[in-house]
């Protein structure tokens, strides 16, 4: 069985082609190093069921042919997806339209990684697969927040039209190794200003919630949901139901770091959700998946990582 997986060096795509791997499946991967990073992948040189294409999928699509394709390409922390807004709009909108087709060519199952930021400023807490959403369509994160919901949309039309087999992620904060140190997400931020001795940088008052997933969990859920075969055309929403404040990561990190630092506050950046936390009684009923892994625990693993690079 071959997976074609787009975003494959990227921190969440050559995470979840290592273990559809180690699972025995061929893998094709493609990406274009926007934001994705060649020593993600490094390691897999030489392996005779992986086939790499520096490729950009908004252009023109790989010359091959899966079982299963995975639609992970795009930009993901706010400083790379404002820095490449066009692009992030096009390989969820234009590129997710021609993919679709693909699988429509090739009778593939579809899994698109949307984005718990399609939710926006959420006026629901948790938020649920079923809520739509509160997002500003012309702020500084459209081009992210609207670029998955239009690619949400596409899913939605090609599974009514066309009956294809698609299933649709929801991906909520998630951590661990390969992060690049330099995303601009809250995690890299604290970690690298803390091993680099400067001082941390709180945005807003510290009082904004988020709900941090280790990269494992994530991948168990993502191939729990792409496999099954009960589940086309749902929505899933993925990530740990554990809900801290930005401050409590700081104390933490801080804590695990053995590094004292000082804080410095800056004005919460426009349309940067307060609170965020994942309804996932969904996934854990139809699928039997929660997060295993404790903050602590992947906070330490994840500080190893880039204590070692």
């Amino acid at each position: 069985m071959k997976c074609l997986v787009t975003g494959a060096a990227g921190f969440i795509g050559s995470h979840l082609i290592d273990q559809l791997l180690e699972n025995g499946y061929e893998v094709i991967g493609a990406d274009n190093f926007i934001t994705g990073r060649k020593e993600n992948i490094a390691h897999l040189a030489g392996n005779k069921n992986f086939t790499f294409f520096e490729h950009d999928v908004v252009k023109s699509l790989p010359d091959v042919d899966a079982n299963y394709i995975f639609h992970f390409a795009s930009p993901a922390s706010p400083p790379k997806y404002q820095q490449f807004p066009i692009e992030t709009l096009l390989v969820n909108s234009y590129a997710t339209i021609q993919l679709l087709e693909l699988a429509r060519k090739w009778n593939a199952r579809f899994i698109f990684a949307s984005t718990s930021e399609i939710y926006g400023e959420p006026e629901q807490h948790p938020q649920k697969e079923t809520y739509w959403g509160n997002v500003n369509p012309i702020g500084p994160r459209s081009c992210y927040d609207e670029g998955k919901r239009f690619g949400e949309a596409s899913v939605a039309a090609f599974i009514r039209k066309y009956n294809l087999d698609c299933k649709i992620i929801r991906i909520f904060n998630t951590y661990g190794p390969r992060m690049d140190i330099n995303d601009g997400r809250v995690v890299t931020n604290f970690i690298k200003q803390l091993l680099k001795r400067r001082k941390l940088t709180i945005y807003g008052n510290g009082k904004q919630t988020r709900s941090f997933c280790f990269i494992s969990d994530l991948i168990e859920a993502i191939l729990k949901v792409a496999f099954t075969n009960k589940a086309q055309g749902e929505v899933f929403n993925v990530g740990s139901s554990h809900e801290i404040t930005i401050t409590e990561l700081a104390a933490i990190l801080t804590r695990l770091t053995g590094v004292s630092s000082d804080v410095i506050n800056k004005p919460l950046p426009q349309d940067d959700p307060t609170r965020r936390k994942p309804d996932i009684s969904k996934v854990k009923k139809m699928l039997g998946w929660e997060s295993k892994i404790s903050l602590e625990k992947g906070l330490q693993q994840t500080i190893a990582y880039f204590q070692s690079n």
